[in-house]
């Protein structure tokens, strides 16, 4: 896959998730996936999907995961992986299509279980891994979560797995409302910490007031 020529005229660093959002349905790009964390956008060719994300610690290690072993097949191609401003990421990869759900779920057994094809156990062996980094280098990180939802299909016929790691972010939530200053001092990069979907989706009103006004009062200069 080559990268499309407004994927490569951008300075992405500089932008946040929003203005990237809007950079690509203005060329073309039609979301076509809202997740937990982030949002994802198809090519106009259909080729490919972007993941557009406000804040997700742990998509930096399937990303890493994807850089290990960039000839597996049960791994998706990346094609584009970059920061944005304000602590958000924008990745590109190929464009995975759901699979049928009783294949998927026998591709999640035998991930729990440690069957499967050689290739899908050397995923396995690299993602427990990452996992051990993780667990001692990013705060609030939860581990490896394999579920059928995360077991796709790309063009090509390949069984192809996303999104293997997850934050614990429920507790991280709790900080949030706890002490936000904790979250701010332990991860960089939480400027946009409430814009994942997940709180617009789950939460309520009288909620998501409570935690802006967390963060607020944590960014004031009175809160150092």
């Amino acid at each position: 896959m080559r990268l499309r020529p407004e994927l490569t005229r951008r300075p992405w660093p500089s932008m946040n998730h929003r203005e990237v959002t809007a950079e690509l349905v203005l060329e073309g790009w039609v979301p076509c996936g809202l997740g937990d964390w982030a949002t994802a956008l198809r090519s106009p060719d259909g080729s490919m999907a972007a993941r557009v994300c406000p804040f997700d610690p742990a998509y930096a290690a399937f990303t890493e995961l994807c850089r290990r072993l960039p000839d597996n097949p049960y791994l998706p191609r990346v094609v584009l992986d970059t920061p944005l401003e304000g602590g958000g990421t924008l990745a590109v990869l190929e464009f995975l299509a759901p699979l049928e759900q009783a294949r998927a779920q026998e591709v999640a057994r035998q991930w729990r279980e440690g069957g499967g094809e050689a290739a899908l156990a050397e995923v396995r062996r690299a993602a427990a891994e990452v996992d051990a980094e993780c667990r001692a280098t990013v705060p609030w990180w939860d581990g490896v979560d394999l579920n059928p939802g995360n077991v796709r299909r790309a063009l090509d016929g390949r069984i192809v797995l996303i999104d293997v790691f997850c934050m614990d972010g429920a507790a991280l939530y709790a900080q949030i409302l706890e002490d936000a200053a904790v979250v701010s001092d332990r991860i960089s990069g939480t400027r946009y910490v409430l814009d994942i979907p997940y709180i617009a989706r789950e939460s309520t009103p009288e909620e998501i007031q409570a935690l802006r006004d967390a963060l607020t009062a944590s960014r004031s200069p009175r809160a150092r």
